[in-house]
């Protein structure tokens, strides 16, 4: 069979290329954003199977939808564990949530090769997960650790924080670089657990040790295991913090 992995986390792309070597099945192409797909898509022949991320660099994955004709069997991928997508189980959808598991692999790979996905199940799908949007968090972060993709959590992160123009997450065990903007954070990631206190610092709630008054009517925050910068509130963000932590 023949297959093509469309993926903006670059490490995730890999992680399930090393994955599918066991299966009889060859990767064409990865692929990261809607525009790049459907391109790929209109000039070449669809494979058997796509491993489609729901999520990618450029908007969802639906929007592929609305500008190709898609015959291919599509297994979803996603690390957005609150999509509610467990009435799916029993039709003819097949996902799979990150970090992704060789047997669920190898189940959802034996289920697309016996149903036949319906344009209507599409259609469910996507009307499900736009039904939802405001529970569409990540839950967590793949880094690359030397040679090695490691998974983190959400719930391992201390706070995010932008350096030299990069992007990092700090965890009790270390600094991690991730692909993107503190920006681009804010919408993925749950406001309930975090918040953006200033241009260069995302904190998580449960890392908050200390609120401490600070200049120019600031606050002042200590995290757990974080004592590298000071974390000012900046004053326009103070009000809607004191909101957040109540």
């Amino acid at each position: 069979m023949k297959a093509i992995i469309i993926e903006d986390e670059l490490p995730s792309a890999r992680r399930l290329e090393r994955l599918l070597q066991d299966f009889d099945i060859e990767i064409l192409t990865t692929l990261t954003a809607v525009k790049t797909t459907v391109n790929w898509l209109q000039t070449h022949k669809q494979p058997d199977i796509i491993f489609l991320d729901v999520q990618l660099s450029d908007g969802l994955c639906f929007e592929i939808f609305n500008q190709v004709k898609i015959t291919s069997k599509i297994i979803f991928t996603t690390a957005f564990s609150n999509y509610s997508i467990k009435a799916f189980e029993y039709n003819s959808i097949s996902y799979l949530l990150k970090p992704i598991h060789k047997e669920k692999l190898k189940n959802a790979i034996e289920k697309a090769k016996k149903v036949h996905q319906k344009d209507t199940d599409l259609a469910q799908f996507k009307a499900l997960l736009t039904n939802y949007k405001i529970e569409i968090y990540k839950d967590s972060f793949t880094v690359k650790v030397g040679r090695k993709i490691k998974m983190i959590s959400t719930k391992e992160i201390i706070c995010f924080y932008s350096f030299e123009n990069a992007t990092y997450l700090k965890t009790i065990e270390g600094n991690y670089i991730v692909n993107y903007s503190l920006t681009n954070l804010e919408s993925d990631l749950n406001p309930e657990q975090f918040f953006r206190v200033n241009r260069t610092f995302i904190v998580h709630i449960n890392a908050i040790k200390d609120i401490i008054a600070y200049s120019n009517s600031r606050l002042k925050l200590i995290l757990n295991s974080y004592n590298e910068q000071e974390i000012i509130v900046s004053r326009e963000r103070v009000k809607d913090f004191k909101n957040w932590i109540d």
